[in-house]
Order: C-alpha cells, then sequence, then structure tokens
C-alpha cells in the first residue's frame, strides 16, 4: 500500500513512520524546509522517545521519504493543526485541513481513501470535507471512501500508544469505515471501532473535555481550600481513597493542543448546551493569574525580587510549549515591571529559556516550579545553594517531595500558608 501523510508534526511524523516500519510505502508531505530538510538528513524535528529510532529504521528500508508535494497513493492521511479562531467561541479553524485536502484532490483517483487525523469539530466531515470531495467528481462511498479517524496518544508514549490503543473509525459510510480499518490493520494491535464520522469526532472531543472539565474541579477545589485554610492536595488524597471517586490533580492550568483547544469546539456547535464545558475552560484558563498572584503575596516584601522558572512545557520530559500554562505565566511574570525572570527548560530550545540550571537560580529570591520534569522530582535544598539564602520556592506541580520540609516550601496544598505569612509581616 502507498501512504501519502500531509503533515509531519507531533502526530503526522509518528503515524508516518509506523505505517513505513510496517511495510507500507510511505510519503511524509510538510511545508516547512527546515523539517524536511533535517527529516532527509536523519534527523527528527522533535521531542518523543524512540522517534529518532523509527526514523532510521524506515530511511535504511528505503520506504519513507519526506518532500513538499503531494504523491500519488492509495491512502491519504491528514495531520495538520487546527488552531481556534479568535471569535467568540474559538470555533475550530479548518483552514489547514482543507488546505490539505485541496492538495490532494488532483492526485485522487477512484479507490483512494481519504483520513482525517486532525481533531476537528462536530460535524467537520459532513459539513465541510465531504462536499470538497464531491465537488471534485468522485462519489464517497462509492469510488473513493472517507474516513475520521482521531489520534489519542499520550505525549512520551507516542510510538507505543499508536500500535497498541483502540482506534476510533468513522466512516461518512458502511464502505468508507471498512476502507478505514483496512489501513490501520496494517499495524494497529488495539481495537478498531467502527463509527460514523461525526460519532467519531465528537468522541475525540469529549474525551479530552472530560480530562479538562475535572481537571478544572480540582482546580477550584485548590481556590477553595486556600480560602479556608485546608491542605487541597489531602483532600484529593483523602477523597480518592472512596472505590468510586477519581479527583483530578490540580496544577497551574491546562495547555497543549488537546485539552486546552478540543472544548471549544463543542463550545461553537452548541454554546447554550454546554454552561458546565464553558466553566470548566474559564477556570482552567484563570489558573496563571491565580499562581502569578500567589507569586505577588510570596514577594510582596522584597525589592526588585528574581525569580527563577523551571519548566515551559504543558507536560514533563516532551518539548511542546503550545497553550501551555508555563509559558503564560512566565509571560505575565516578564511582564511585570517589578520582577527579574529567568527560565530553565533542557527540553525547550529557544534564546530566552536557559540550560544551565545553576545559573539559573543564582541569587533568585523565588523559584517557581511549573513542569513535571523528571529531574525536578529529585530536587534537594542543597541544589539552591547558589540562590538566595532564603529562597522560596512554589512547586505547582507537587513533585519536588524532597524539598517539603523547608520552611519556605509551598505547593498547590499548602498555600493558605502565603496568607497566614504575609499576613503576619
Amino acid at each position: 500500500m502507498k501512504i501519502t501523510v500531509v503533515g509531519l508534526g507531533y502526530i503526522g511524523l509518528p503515524t508516518a513512520l509506523m505505517f513505513a516500519n510496517h511495510g507500507q510505502e510511505v510519503c511524509g508531505v510538510d511545508i516547512s524546509e527546515s523539517v524536511l530538510n533535517k527529516l532527509t538528513n536523519g534527523q527528527i524535528h522533535i521531542e518523543e522517545p524512540g522517534l529518532q529510532k523509527e526514523l532510521d529504521k524506515a530511511l535504511m528500508s528505503g520506504r519513507f521519504h519526506a518532500r513538499r508535494e503531494v504523491e500519488p497513493a492509495d491512502t491519504f492521511i491528514i495531520s495538520v493543526p487546527t488552531p481556534n479562531h479568535s471569535d467568540t467561541y474559538k470555533s475550530c479553524n479548518l483552514d489547514y485541513v482543507e488546505s490539505a485536502v485541496r492538495s490532494v484532490l488532483p492526485v485522487l483517483e477512484k479507490g483512494n481513501t481519504i483520513i482525517i487525523e486532525s481533531t476537528i469539530a462536530p460535524r467537520s466531515m459532513v459539513d465541510h470535507i465531504y462536499p470538497m470531495v464531491e465537488a471534485s467528481g468522485f462519489t464517497v462511498g462509492e469510488n473513493v471512501f472517507l474516513v475520521h479517524c482521531p489520534e489519542r496518544v499520550l505525549p512520551g508514549q507516542v510510538i507505543h500508544e499508536l500500535i497498541y490503543n483502540n482506534r476510533i473509525i468513522g466512516g461518512i459510510t458502511d464502505a468508507c469505515t471498512e476502507a478505514g480499518k483496512a489501513v490501520y490493520n496494517t499495524f494497529v494491535q488495539g481495537e478498531l471501532l467502527a463509527t460514523t464520522a461525526s460519532a467519531a469526532e465528537m468522541s475525540k472531543l469529549m474525551e479530552n473535555t472530560y480530562r479538562d472539565v475535572n481537571i478544572a474541579l480540582a482546580n477550584e477545589l485548590v481556590k477553595v481550600c486556600d480560602e479556608l485554610d485546608i491542605d487541597a492536595l489531602e483532600v484529593i488524597d483523602l477523597a480518592n481513597k472512596h472505590p468510586r471517586v477519581n479527583l483530578h490533580s490540580p496544577g497551574p492550568g491546562v495547555g497543549g493542543h488537546c485539552l486546552a483547544v478540543d472544548p471549544y469546539f463543542i463550545i461553537e456547535k452548541a454554546p447554550r448546551q454546554t454552561p458546565l464545558i464553558q466553566a470548566s475552560r474559564t477556570v482552567n484558563s484563570l489558573m496563571p493569574s491565580f499562581i502569578v498572584q500567589k507569586v505577588e503575596d510570596l514577594l510582596h516584601n522584597i525589592a526588585k525580587p528574581k525569580i527563577a522558572v523551571l519548566g515551559l512545557t504543558y507536560k514533563g520530559n516532551i518539548d511542546d510549549i503550545r497553550e501551555s500554562p508555563a509559558m503564560e505565566i512566565f509571560d505575565q511574570l516578564v511582564f511585570h515591571a517589578n520582577y527579574q525572570v529567568r527560565a530553565f527548560d533542557s527540553h525547550v530550545q529557544a534564546d530566552f529559556v536557559s540550560t544551565d540550571f545553576k545559573e539559573t537560580i543564582d541569587e533568585v529570591d523565588l523559584v517557581l516550579i511549573l513542569t513535571d520534569h523528571h529531574e525536578f522530582k529529585n530536587l534537594k535544598l542543597e541544589d539552591f545553594e547558589a540562590a538566595a539564602s532564603e529562597v522560596i520556592i512554589l512547586d505547582t506541580k507537587n513533585i519536588a517531595t524532597q524539598l517539603t520540609n523547608s520552611d519556605n516550601y509551598y505547593n498547590l496544598g499548602s498555600l493558605s500558608k502565603i496568607n497566614t505569612k504575609t499576613t503576619h509581616v
């Protein structure tokens, strides 16, 4: 089978390599010259465990190549971004998806399959993509097949989950669904769940909305417990001892191209029916400002304080800063006229990011942990000898467990200590 994958980002590249390394001929397409040059020279452009090994294998076999133009194929997989519009409900921007589909149509032949893996709003396949394909002279379900198969993998475990996770196969018709199943049967060992395109779209969105809503509940609990002088993390631990309760972990906000984006795609389609989803988005969107306020409370009596931000990605051990609450917090702190702010993240390559930990914390007054990278879990008090003598540590991810004995250590369970301390200063 010849497969063309359009979009070689965090999902498209691993997907293309999985097909190539399971016996298929794959052309990867991207508009970025830097991405194409790196891949052609045998280098991955994103951080993902095991991905370099998969690229090496695919190039060695000759089954994968990357180029700018779409090549004829049996199957076309669209894996491009779907950002939010800047409208009232932050609706789904289908520009990249529609552009990718248009790039496929000139080489589309009878018997081909088009699969949209990009996360899209409900009814996007039926209302937008299906008419585009039919307008080009094909009959969907008869001589071409149109499918939505949303990705559902965890960054850091993408290779494993592409193979072993269940996949939702949503066809415009039953024949489309069967065509989609035939494609993923080449390497997926999880169950292939047959459904309609619209149900597949909504299922993907609800998977992430479920998590967003439940994280919002935990984050709101943090604010309530801060007000009432109760340890929110202890409350969560106790409540989760109940056999039917599973409160999520709170944090500095919700990021990434899924949880912070997907709920809006549901909201835009049914704004009057989604007050809970909208309220949850508001709670999580305001967490960065809440954390910044706690930083201000901790530093209120220090003139021109120095702050070290540890971690800028939206989750640990990856390089992805898309929609990252850590980045929003960093930007808010930098904007503050009174603060001197540095950032450390060994996974992020940018001019404003240090990869030297000791240099970052040199003489700082406050250390703010915003990402649960593995290296932060083993931090000890002696690691902060270069910092100010009474350095304050605010751990928004509750991971630096070896620092908890310090009087100047705070996490999302002990925020009320900040109120007590600042009241008596």
